[in-house]
């Protein structure tokens, strides 16, 4: 067992189990997910470097396709947010060596390749999460919005409330709340060469993230385990379809702009990215 900061790593002969503590400086994230069972087979690399402070981090790579919560995230977490990261203080760093080069040890053949399935379980259903503009749900066989009058376009209350059955969907697109456009879209089966809205609070199949909406340790684990199901399903994935870049509608604009100006005063964007962002609004006019 290696104990380190907000976490603890337990090796088992075939997997790793990393264990999250739930302190308030741990990560919400990492919090949301409690503990994850990582079988050797998922892990493309494991690397020991120096960290910050006096610490040293041991991380765990990921094979490509292997982990449903990194697939939906592409990415986009925060260093910090990255739950195959165990920071350590520097004076372990022999017996955190020593685990790094167990693991090493321990990769399959294949593990520079893409896994041809999830090795890596996805959370659990039901889940749910609110939005900018409505609730998402997802009980593990079908995904639900629920528009709130309060944020959703008009687009949307004339589309309605949605349901989506599993076996209708080919993938999940997961944009990071942490960014200014964030949202979940979902690509629907048979939708696939059909242009979606340039903007998902036009899209019925997407919710958008806001100022306190869609957090990261809520919406990825829901991203994630929606898109487990899907391959579950036997679904193939469906490449996201390029949006259209028609006109905005002007009180759409003024509405995006109010909720940049709530980040803005919340210290969330800096002056050069409010200016930038507003600018390209407006430029959509």
């Amino acid at each position: 067992m290696l104990a380190g900061i907000h976490a603890t790593w337990e090796f088992e002969p075939d997997a790793v189990l990393i264990r999250f503590e739930r302190g308030i400086r741990a990560p919400k994230l990492h919090q949301a997910l409690r503990e994850r069972r990582i079988p050797h087979e998922a892990l493309a690399s494991v690397t020991l470097s120096p960290g910050r402070r006096g610490t040293v981090v041991l991380h765990a790579v990921p094979r490509a396709g292997a982990d449903p919560l990194m697939e939906a995230a592409a990415g986009q977490l925060k260093e910090s947010g990255d739950p195959y990261r165990l920071v350590l203080p520097a004076e372990r760093e022999t017996l955190a060596e020593y685990y790094a080069d167990e693991l090493r040890a321990a990769l399959g053949p294949d593990a520079k390749e893409p896994a041809d399935r999830f090795l890596v379980a996805a959370p659990e259903a039901p889940l749910q999460f609110k939005a900018y503009d409505g609730k998402a749900s997802f009980d593990g066989s079908q995904v639900a919005f629920r528009w709130f009058w309060t944020g959703a376009s008009s687009a949307k209350w004339k589309a309605g409330d949605q349901t989506f059955p599993v076996r209708e969907l080919g993938g999940v697109e997961w944009r990071s709340p942490d960014v200014f456009d964030g949202y979940l879209r979902l690509v629907r089966r048979g939708h696939a060469g059909d242009a979606q809205p340039a903007q998902a609070d036009q899209d019925p199949a997407a919710v958008v993230f806001g100022l306190g909406y869609g957090p990261v340790h809520e919406s990825l684990p829901f991203a994630a385990a929606v898109l487990a199901a899907i391959r579950e399903a036997g679904a193939a994935p469906v490449p996201v379809p390029a949006a259209v870049t028609a006109g905005r509608d002007p009180a759409v604009i003024a509405e995006r702009i109010r909720h940049l100006g709530e980040l803005y005063q919340a210290g969330l964007v800096t002056d050069e990215e409010f200016a930038a962002k507003k600018a390209q609004l407006l430029a959509e006019l």
